[in-house]
């Protein structure tokens, strides 16, 4: 049953995300969850890249997305944000954390995560997932996901539908 609180803002933030199918996986969670997606620029695709489409598929009028020219126009834009920085080198896990009314949840690009600075000047905010020593990182849409969910799971879902309905065929009767 769907729950009747007003839900509060979760913002997932990727800093010049690479491959589109990432980011339209990201964009598919934004969608199911009524998290805002913002991207930070460069992209490693275009926006109407195919892939980054077929990732997210229909979803892409359900989204509440903005862009930002460099990470100092994401901070001009947001310099109140609370912001948690996804990284593998970060002191503590996700799970430590009680998130904030409004959220930002930021993770870098696939193939450096976010910058060393950025990091070593926000370290009482950056968080990890942990996982098993001697592997660089999980895929950035599973990161994300993870993320999101652990601050939903800390508002008990508000806002999303939690029971689902089980619909059975009796193939014996369609004989």
């Amino acid at each position: 049953m769907k729950k009747e609180k007003i839900m509060a803002k979760i913002n997932i933030v990727l800093h010049e995300p690479e491959i589109p199918q990432n980011t339209g996986n990201i964009a598919r969670t934004c969608a199911a969850t009524g998290a805002a997606l913002h991207l930070i620029r460069p992209l490693g695709f275009a926006i109407d890249d195919r892939k980054l489409k077929r990732a997210g598929l229909d979803y892409w009028h359900k989204l509440d997305i903005t862009y930002y020219d460099g990470l100092s126009d994401f901070c001009e834009k947001h310099p109140n944000a609370k912001i948690y920085y996804f990284s593998t080198k970060a002191p503590r896990a996700y799970t430590e954390v009680k998130y904030e009314d409004e959220v930002y949840l930021m993770f870098g690009k696939e193939t450096r995560g976010l910058p060393e600075e950025l990091l070593a000047a926000h370290k009482e905010s950056c968080v990890r997932i942990p996982m098993r020593d001697g592997l660089r990182s999980l895929n950035l849409s599973n990161s994300a996901a993870i993320a999101v969910y652990e601050v939903l799971r800390q508002r008990e879902f508000e806002g999303l539908r939690e029971d689902g309905e089980l619909t059975t065929r009796r193939w014996e009767d369609e004989a």
